[in-house]
């Protein structure tokens, strides 16, 4: 804020607080010339309406007084905290010191409620079922808007509760994603095969899963996905966790539109590649809710059960 600016907020509150309590004080027992009042009473201002007059009373002591604090109140206020301009106030207060003492109180207090959990290993923390439901909390807040509630998964978004892995379904696998992230990348292939080319390939991953499919085509395709295929999802199509290149041979699919046959989807992948990308959990996330996570998910593979 510029000197200007400060001073212009300083002058404007202190004649606003100082020019109230001037016009309360200036009227408090200020008498207007009016009726004299009859059988004792106090004279009227000399207003009628409808018959009604108001009387020419002082203010009330204790909404006199009570206004007075409230104008005290707040130049003590001013004083002491920020709200004069640039002025920080005799405490020196701020929004970011209280803001940093409230994280350290909640970490002190996280501190002792996750300390219990963060020494044991995920495969004695997944049979606990206190720690389940924690770190089933924590997963609905912070994965299941794209992994789906229990990990059911979408399409695009893996399936935690199938044993079925990308990078690795043991315990340090799971935290190197949470921690670090994953970043997929299936490139497109579409001009390299050609559209035949994408149709014979189809045809030979759906073989590998024994989907129904064009045996000629797929023969044909056998030889092209040696080619350009194989060294990312291994000759027998197994895959490759290394590089989190998906297994072609157990009919599950990451990636199935759902207004799409099998055959369309495997024929959008090869011609236009796939981008998965899992964002690190590290900056977002302290390492002991990590943990829980990680147990819950690994929890979810072994059971398959929220």
């Amino acid at each position: 804020m510029s000197t200007f600016w400060s001073w212009w907020i300083i002058v404007i509150t202190v004649v606003t607080l100082l020019g109230s309590l001037w016009l309360l004080v200036a009227n408090r027992k200020t008498t207007i010339s009016g009726q004299p009042g009859t059988d004792g009473e106090a004279p009227t201002t000399g207003h009628s309406y409808d018959g009604i007059e108001e009387y020419d009373n002082p203010l009330p002591a204790w909404w006199f007084w009570k206004f007075v604090g409230t104008v005290v109140f707040a130049a003590v206020y001013l004083a002491l905290y920020p709200g004069l301009g640039s002025f920080q106030g005799l405490l020196g207060w701020t929004q970011e010191n209280q803001w940093e003492a409230s994280m350290a109180a909640a970490d002190a207090k996280m501190d002792a409620q996750y300390a219990e959990y963060a020494s044991r290993t995920i495969d004695d923390l997944a049979g606990d079922p206190a720690a389940k439901r924690m770190g089933r909390r924590l997963y609905n807040n912070n994965c299941s808007v794209c992994h789906g509630v229990g990990g059911s998964g979408a399409n695009g978004f893996p399936n935690l509760a199938d044993n079925d892995w990308l990078y690795g379904g043991h315990p340090e696998a799971i935290l190197a994603t949470l921690n670090g992230g994953r970043q997929g990348v299936m490139p497109a292939w579409g001009a390299v095969l050609g559209d035949e080319g994408v149709v014979n390939v189809t045809e030979y991953v759906l073989s590998l899963s024994d989907e129904p499919h064009n045996a000629a085509q797929a023969a044909a395709g056998g030889e092209q996905f040696a080619m350009f295929c194989a060294s990312c999802h291994m000759p027998d199509g197994s895959g490759m966790q290394a590089l989190g290149a998906p297994n072609l041979t157990d009919n599950i699919w990451l990636y199935r539109q759902a207004d799409l046959t099998l055959a369309e989807n495997i024929r959008a992948t090869l011609r236009q590649g796939r981008n998965g990308i899992m964002p690190s959990q590290s900056d977002k996330l302290r390492p002991e809710k990590i943990h829980l996570i990680a147990a819950y998910v690994y929890g979810l593979s072994q059971t398959g059960a929220p």
